[in-house]
C-alpha cells in the first residue's frame, strides 16, 4: 500500500487494491493512529492538570477566607441562611420589573440609537445641522454619569410639574436608561455604518438604488451584521444597569433586598441580588461569547464580510 503524506501530515491510503473487494474505504495508517492517540493522552493530561490547580486555587482561597479573623462575624452579616431565604421570594419578584424594563429599554434603545447613527452619518450640507445636533447628543450622554442621568431625571422632572408628565420612577428611570444606552449604541451603529466600504454604495446607486434605498438595502444590514457582539455587550450592561432605578423608589431586585437589608441590618439580601443578577447575565454574555466566535469563525472562512 502506498501512504502519501500531504503538508498538514495527514496520511490517506491511494492503493484501493489492497481493500477488500476493491473498496474505497479510508484505513487511517499506524502513525496517523499513534498521532491521534498522543493528542488524546496530551488532552486528558492537560484537563487533569487544569482540575489539579483549580481545585488548589480553591483550597487556598477558602483557606484564606474561613481563617480570616473576621470571618465568622462577615459570614452572619453577608452568608446568613435565614436572610437569603427572606430576601430570595422578594428579590426574584422584584426582578421581573427589571427583566421588563431590559425588554422595553433595549427596544427603544436598539431604535433611537439606530436613527442617531443614521442622522451621523448623512451626507450633504443640509443635513450638518442635523449630524451637529447628533453628535452632541452621543458626546453629552457618553460623557454623563448614568447614575447622575439617573437622579436627573427621576428627582428633576417631577419638580418641574409638567402637565401630562408621568412622575413614576419606573417609567422615568427607563427614559434615564433609554437615553444614556441610546447614545453607546449609536455610535456601535455609526462604527457598523462607517466599515462598510463605499464601494458597496456606489454599487447600489449604480443599480438605480437611491441613497435611502441603498442606506436601507445594502449598507445598513451589512452594519447591523458587524456590529451583533458589541451591541449584545451593551445589552448585558443595560440588564445590570436596570438596577439603578431602585434609586428613585422603585421596587426592583436590587431596592426589595435593601428594604430588607436595612429592617434586619444584614446584608445577605445583597448578596442574594447580586447572585440573582449574576445568574441572570450570565447566559446573555456566554450567547455573546458564541454569537462573537461564531461570527469570527465566520469571516474567517470567508462566509461574511
Amino acid at each position: 500500500m502506498t501512504v502519501v503524506e500531504d503538508d498538514s501530515g495527514q496520511e490517506a491510503a491511494d492503493d484501493k487494491g489492497d481493500m477488500p473487494g476493491g473498496g474505497d474505504a479510508y484505513v487511517p495508517s499506524q502513525r496517523r493512529l499513534d498521532r491521534e492517540r498522543h493528542k488524546r493522552t496530551r488532552a486528558r493530561r492537560a484537563t487533569a492538570i487544569a482540575t489539579v490547580s483549580t481545585l488548589v486555587t480553591a483550597v487556598v482561597l477558602y483557606v484564606v477566607v474561613v481563617s480570616a479573623p473576621g470571618w465568622e462575624r462577615t459570614k452572619e452579616t453577608f452568608f446568613d441562611g435565614h436572610y437569603a431565604r427572606e430576601a430570595f421570594p422578594k428579590v426574584l419578584e422584584g426582578l421581573w420589573l427589571n427583566v421588563r424594563l431590559l425588554l422595553i429599554c433595549g427596544v427603544l434603545v436598539l431604535v433611537l440609537g439606530m436613527l442617531i447613527a443614521i442622522a451621523r452619518t448623512l451626507r450633504g450640507p443640509v443635513f450638518f445641522p442635523l449630524r451637529v445636533l447628533a453628535a452632541a447628543y452621543t458626546d453629552f450622554f457618553r460623557g454623563l454619569p448614568l447614575i447622575i442621568n439617573l437622579m436627573i431625571v427621576v428627582f428633576g422632572v417631577p419638580a418641574l410639574r409638567l402637565q401630562g408628565v408621568t412622575v413614576d420612577p419606573v417609567w422615568l428611570g427607563g427614559a434615564a436608561l433609554t437615553l444614556t444606552y441610546s447614545a453607546y449604541v449609536a455610535e456601535v451603529f455609526r462604527a457598523g455604518i462607517e466599515s462598510v466600504h463605499p464601494s458597496q454604495r456606489a454599487a447600489a446607486r449604480s443599480l438605480g438604488l437611491s441613497n435611502r434605498q441603498a442606506l436601507r438595502h445594502v449598507v445598513l444590514p451589512q452594519a447591523v451584521r458587524r456590529q451583533v457582539p458589541p451591541l449584545l455587550n451593551d445589552l448585558v450592561s443595560l440588564q445590570k444597569d436596570t438596577g439603578l432605578v431602585s434609586i428613585g423608589g422603585a421596587i426592583d431586585a436590587v431596592r426589595a433586598s435593601d428594604i430588607i437589608a436595612q429592617r434586619a441590618l444584614n446584608y445577605t439580601p445583597y448578596i442574594v441580588a447580586g447572585l440573582v443578577f449574576v445568574a441572570l447575565t450570565i447566559p446573555m454574555t456566554r450567547f455573546t461569547d458564541w454569537v462573537t466566535a461564531r461570527m469570527d469563525k465566520q469571516r474567517a472562512q470567508g462566509g461574511t464580510t
